[in-house]
């Protein structure tokens, strides 16, 4: 990913924190001899520096995954920015992000208890606190059953890139008017005002 020297994130446990919180991700790869990407939820295990998941059995990008490199896309907030906001009129539209990419290497997992424990740490993550639903508490025969469908897998991250395009190539007075106009538009909007305050205090 091109990033500027002023856009990009150095601090490891940030670039996880940018994954764990937007760990709904693209995972792409060569297949078919075409690039190719799934769409997937991620858990990541910051210790062992891996990445979970499961994949659908009838989707065949898992058949071909584990002898190449692969490229997983965390995308994080992100909206656009108008010159309207700053204090001249000499300027151009730009849109501010954050996005991390991480490279490494897939492992097809055929044990059904790594199978089976990296789904309860998926839906454990995703749950509301105190919610009635229990992985455990399912009948185990329908989860193995619906399990058969599924190809679990592990990533061994061998690279990380963060970028976080935050207007730093701007004077702190016009990031502090864009701040002004975002805190009063939607989510994405305000995730980028409040990253942005943070970035020049």
């Amino acid at each position: 990913m091109f990033i500027p020297k002023h856009f990009k994130i150095e601090d490891k446990e940030l670039i996880y924190n940018i994954m764990e919180e937007n760990s709904f991700a693209a995972l792409f790869s060569i297949h078919n001899e075409r690039p190719y990407a799934t769409h997937l939820p991620l858990t990541l295990d910051r210790e062992k520096g891996e990445l979970y998941g499961h994949i659908a059995r009838t989707n065949g990008q898992w058949k071909d995954i584990m002898n190449q490199d692969v490229l997983i896309i965390f995308q994080g907030p992100h909206c656009y920015i108008s010159p309207s906001w700053y204090e001249t009129d000499k300027a151009v539209p730009t849109w501010n992000y954050v996005a991390v990419h991480v490279y490494g290497h897939v492992e097809i997992v055929d044990d059904e208890q790594e199978v089976y424990d990296s789904l309860n740490d998926l839906v454990n993550k995703y749950e509301m606190p105190n919610s009635p639903y229990q992985l455990s508490k399912v009948d185990s025969r329908y989860i193995k059953g619906l399990s058969k469908g599924i190809v679990g897998f592990k990533i061994t991250i061998t690279h990380m890139e963060g970028k976080a395009k935050l207007s730093q190539n701007h004077p702190v007075e016009r990031q502090k008017l864009v701040i002004q106009h975002l805190k009063q538009l939607g989510e994405d909007q305000k995730n980028i005002a409040r990253l942005m305050e943070a970035n020049i205090k």
